[in-house]
């Protein structure tokens, strides 16, 4: 019974296999709770937007509850860590389930966010709505690539709204990053060459002070659509400042992120963030 009406949910949705196997779909999918695919209007131009939240087995609405917001990639959408079966996906459901969190997948101005303006003032609704709909305790951000870059961006722009950062083969420069720069000029409202103050605005590099949260990097050497000197630099930084910082940083890497290293930045953000 249980699991035709969760089933029935989740195609309501559309959720589809992706890159799951047929049994990793029907296993993944049976251990949520409950599972919402919610529009709402966009306060900042009235536009229908998305999100998806899962939550954990043993939920109960009069407990407070970590909430985990993971970011998508470029070309991509809300569906991508719900359901993609490559490692960074894997690695962040799995850990939402084991901790008891709920899980939320924006679309966040799908699919080339970047986190503009727009996407911003997106994730600043959803959070505050969230808060009056249910009791929330600590909110992280994670993400890859176009989502790790995005997470550190919110996370420099709203920090007191930030308890933990896991970043995923992202920039944090949007100055000196040279790639997709059609899709970041509409999303920011131009290209840097007009708008350098916006660029620079949502480049965590330049705002260290801000980044108070324990953070964790994953960056591979050989990554060459979003290269790591940025990351590894504004880490460098915050470990000068005292910060709490994990950087696992493979030389020989590319832009991915592994099983295990996706899941020892989540832990470690997990681990010290504030009560």
């Amino acid at each position: 019974m249980l699991q035709n009406r969760l089933l029935a949910v989740v195609l309501s949705f559309g959720w589809t296999l992706g890159t799951l196997s047929a049994q990793d779909f029907s296993e993944q999918k049976l251990r949520w709770s409950k599972i919402d695919d919610i529009r709402f209007v966009a306060e900042c131009d009235k536009t229908m937007q998305n999100y998806l939240l899962l939550f954990p087995p043993g939920y109960h609405v009069d407990k407070p509850v970590d909430l985990l917001i993971a970011l998508h990639g470029h070309g991509s959408d809300r569906w991508q860590f719900a359901k993609d079966g490559r490692s960074e996906c894997r690695a962040v459901r799995d850990f939402s389930q084991e901790k008891g969190m709920i899980f939320l997948s924006p679309d966040y101005r799908a699919t080339t966010s970047w986190m503009g303006p727009k996407a911003e003032a997106d994730m600043v609704q959803i959070l505050r709505d969230l808060r009056k709909k249910l009791k929330l305790g600590r909110v992280f951000f994670t993400g890859g690539s176009m989502g790790g870059s995005a997470a550190l961006t919110f996370a420099a722009l709203h920090p007191p709204l930030v308890a933990g950062v896991a970043a995923m083969n992202g920039t944090a420069n949007h100055l000196e990053y040279d790639q997709f720069q059609e899709a970041i000029a509409s999303s920011f409202g131009g290209p840097k060459s007009l708008l350098p103050g916006e660029f620079k605005a949502r480049s965590a590099e330049y705002w260290p002070e801000r980044l108070t949260m324990p953070i964790g990097f994953t960056t591979g050497g050989k990554d060459g659509l979003v290269p790591p000197q940025s990351c590894l630099r504004l880490a460098k930084v915050l470990n000068t400042l005292g910060r709490d910082v994990l950087t696992i940083h493979r030389e020989e890497g590319g832009h991915e992120t592994n099983y295990a290293d996706a899941r020892a930045i989540l832990e470690f953000v997990y681990q010290k963030a504030k009560p």
